[in-house]
């Protein structure tokens, strides 16, 4: 059990690492539009890579879809639509906020939701047990470490405007909707797990089950996600960039869908590894390394570079409360 936490914890920090750099090629893209590159992440990360997993991992996927009922898909493809809704929303709180501050609003409200959920649904009998205070209080330091950082963040901003143009509090606002609705493709895997289990049933690995139900839950996101690429690029008759020779550019978004269903798959292994609150626990580590990486990756491209001493001082120490929650969590998780 110790070696499979040890390893759980650690397909868990690969998730969260390439998680949190999933955006980092876009502000690499220079000759296509915001509405291109998130079409190409788009069709990649929610039809090309889940169904290519699922049909490489998953044997008899089609043997396994049909053997359940159309009940068992309403959760997983619901509540992968409203998340779909949060990814749009994503795209552009990063594109104004910059990668630290919106990874940490966004992230940190999709962190405590998507823990707190299923915990308290699926695995309400660990609440009041010693494991279960050594969670929620992982917990509560996770949201203290995310809200130092979010302040160091807007501290690092100091004009009160939105790295992009339009008011802070709009872009603001625009985040915290989409942190409230980023959980839910947690909720479509935690819910959807009759179709993993009708997996392992039909002979797949618990390892590998886990990947017939991404197809599904990012079925319902696709629409969401097109649909909007495609309103875009009509309005901004950006289309052009799809005729003749592509740019470079299509390269950066297909990175994006790689580190970001490479991180969702492997992140849906290592729930296995974690045990019976694989999905709970498992995804505020997800989401604690994530954060990390993605305040890393924004120092290391420049986001601090001029920041008051201050803001940078609460950067680290938001990091540091990150590490600390990870410990306690995974405590409370042997």
């Amino acid at each position: 059990m110790a070696v499979n936490l040890w390893f759980g914890l650690l397909l868990t920090l690969l998730a969260g690492m390439l998680s949190g750099n999933c955006m980092l090629p876009m502000k690499f893209a220079r000759r296509w539009p915001f509405e291109a590159t998130w079409l190409v992440f788009s069709l990649v990360s929610l039809v090309v890579l889940p169904w290519g997993l699922a049909l490489a991992m998953v044997g008899h996927l089609g043997a396994v879809y049909s053997a359940l009922p159309a009940s068992v898909f309403l959760a997983p493809l619901g509540f992968g639509a409203g998340w779909g809704i949060a990814q749009v929303l994503f795209g552009l709180s990063i594109a104004r906020l910059g990668m630290a501050l919106g990874y940490a609003i966004i992230v940190g409200l999709g962190a405590l939701l998507g823990t707190l959920v299923p915990l308290f649904v699926k695995n309400r009998d660990v609440i009041g047990t010693g494991r279960g205070t050594l969670i929620l209080s992982g917990i509560a330091i996770m949201v203290l470490g995310i809200a130092v950082a979010a302040r160091a963040g807007k501290a690092r901003e100091g004009s009160g405007r939105s790295t992009a143009g339009g008011s802070y509090g709009a872009a603001l606002g625009v985040a915290v909707l989409c942190g409230l609705m980023a959980p839910m493709l947690n909720y479509a895997f935690a819910f959807g797990q009759r179709i993993a289990e009708e997996a392992v049933r039909q002979g797949s690995s618990p390892e590998s089950a886990g990947y017939a139900v991404w197809p599904i839950a990012l079925a319902g996101g696709l629409i969401p996600n097109v649909a909007y690429s495609f309103w875009l690029l009509t309005r901004n008759g950006t289309w052009k960039h799809f005729r003749g020779r592509w740019s470079p550019d299509v390269w950066f978004g297909c990175l994006m869908g790689i580190f970001w269903m490479g991180a969702f798959a492997t992140y849906g292994v290592s729930s296995v590894y974690l045990g019976a609150l694989g999905t709970s626990v498992g995804w505020a580590l997800f989401q604690i390394f994530m954060i990390v990486t993605a305040n890393l990756s924004g120092v290391l491209t420049g986001e601090w570079k001029g920041a008051p001493a201050a803001a940078k001082r609460g950067l680290w120490i938001g990091l540091a409360l990150l590490f600390v929650a990870t410990v306690v969590i995974a405590a409370g998780n042997r």
